[in-house]
């Protein structure tokens, strides 16, 4: 599949690299896995304009000896002996890069002090000692939001304040999986780009392997999805254990309960056995980034009429159909669990479809703030409301698959229980939308 967007993340990327000619930039770049952050790079800079140190899982007499070939070959100089330390060949980059302009990146940077524990020090202490004459454009990027998180947020941590830059790198927008289904089949209907949406979330690896699979609708997806050599099988184990270590078991129950549509927090508990559950959502969304507290739009901070939510499509479909399913696989029958998908797309692809259009309208970039509404005993819900404060505007919209079973009037009387109960948007121009597959 070809390079698709990344727009905005090149400029910034390249300006940065620019700006690094006067003063020295450390730029810090996370994303989750499979996001396409390491193909980004290579976009922004080149394939040999810059130095690229991947943080492999080998020894640490082995990645020296790699990245000085790689020094070699990139800068053409001499090196001074052997290395045995990684934070030693980096020291080194840094300090030529006081006579030439060098771009470095560090990938996989949060698992650095696994190989060599004073890493992180000796790359402070550096850094503090050589910054205003270095013409070094260093990005260090991670995908363990855990440990990156730690490496630069927690104010103990030697690392703690020196990056210059942030960049967070976020799967494809709505517009962009639908020029990429577009490019690849012209034919392609909105069921299609329901179910791509649905089951990659956007994350740019999990779209390449449907695209150059030929996976053009929901059925092929599907097919390559629950082939026995898929890597979809495994990925979502894959991708979390590093995060969640020890206490792996837990954090697979509570989002497997969340998946599976158990989003409040007494239905949390019960299905992790009545154990307290509160560090374990509090992780998931604030280390983890993995889940959203919902409240109902205009409830107070502290409401308890929480619903928690799984933010990313892809492990809310793992967690959903292969985890739930997972003793359907041990016995090869990839198959009828293939089947037993299809025979429950219709809901779960109708809560994507809201959940589309919701990221829809944030991406606009128009309104002030987006949610959805129920009240308190769930029985009058609002797929999606949202508000532009400066304009004193509001739309109330209805979600389903199929919009002739949309009510306008039912919605009206929804939006009436929804201003009664928290007084909002008086003298506002209200609009009222029906959306539905046909509005994709």
């Amino acid at each position: 599949m070809k390079f698709y967007d990344r727009k905005n993340e090149l400029e910034t990327l390249r300006r940065i690299q620019g700006e690094s000619l006067k003063s020295a930039r450390f730029t810090v770049m996370t994303g989750r896995r499979r996001v396409g952050k390491t193909e980004l790079l290579k976009h922004a800079f080149g394939r040999t304009g810059y130095l690229y140190f991947f943080v492999a899982r080998r020894s640490e007499a082995e990645l020296c000896e790699n990245f000085v070939r790689e020094i070699e070959e990139k800068l053409n100089v001499p090196i001074p002996g052997a290395f045995s330390r990684v934070s030693d060949v980096v020291s080194f980059v840094m300090r030529l890069s006081k006579d030439r302009p060098i771009t470095l990146v560090i990938d996989e940077f949060q698992e650095l002090s696994r190989v060599d524990p004073g890493a992180y020090s000796s790359l402070q202490r550096d850094w503090d000692m050589l910054n205003g004459d270095m013409k070094l454009n260093l990005v260090v990027s991670g995908s363990v939001n855990r440990l990156m998180n730690k490496i630069f947020r927690d104010e103990h941590e030697p690392l703690y304040g020196r990056q210059t830059d942030f960049l967070k790198i976020s799967p494809f927008t709505t517009d962009v999986l639908k020029e990429i289904l577009r490019g690849h089949d012209r034919s392609a209907d909105s069921e299609a780009l329901l179910a791509l949406y649905s089951i990659t979330g956007g994350v740019a690896k999990y779209v390449e392997l449907l695209m150059d699979g030929g996976a053009f609708d929901r059925d092929s997806m599907l097919e390559v999805v629950f082939r026995e050599e898929s890597t979809f099988l495994e990925e979502g184990r894959i991708c979390l254990s590093d995060e969640f270590g020890k206490d792996y078991g837990t954090y697979f129950t509570i989002l497997s309960a969340v998946a599976s549509g158990k989003t409040a927090r007494a239905e949390i508990e019960s299905a992790i056995g009545g154990g307290e559950s509160g560090g374990y959502l509090r992780n998931l969304s604030d280390q983890y980034g993995l889940l959203a507290r919902n409240h109902p739009l205009f409830a107070k901070p502290l409401a308890k009429n929480v619903r928690y939510r799984l933010n990313d499509n892809f492990f809310l479909f793992w967690f959903r159909f292969i985890a739930r399913y997972s003793y359907m696989l041990e016995i090869g029958s990839h198959n009828r669990l293939k089947e037993l998908v299809k025979r429950d797309w219709n809901v779960f692809s109708g809560q994507m479809l809201e959940r589309y259009f919701r990221q829809k309208f944030a991406e606009q970039r128009k309104w002030t703030r987006i949610g959805s509404w129920w009240d308190r005993k769930g029985e009058c819900e609002i797929d999606l409301v949202a508000e532009d404060e400066i304009s004193r505007k509001a739309v109330f919209a209805e979600v389903k698959r199929d919009g002739g079973r949309i009510s306008m009037n039912t919605l009206r009387e929804k939006a009436s229980a929804f201003m009664r109960a928290t007084g909002q948007f008086k003298d506002y121009a209200i609009t009222f939308k029906s959306l539905s597959l046909e509005d994709m």
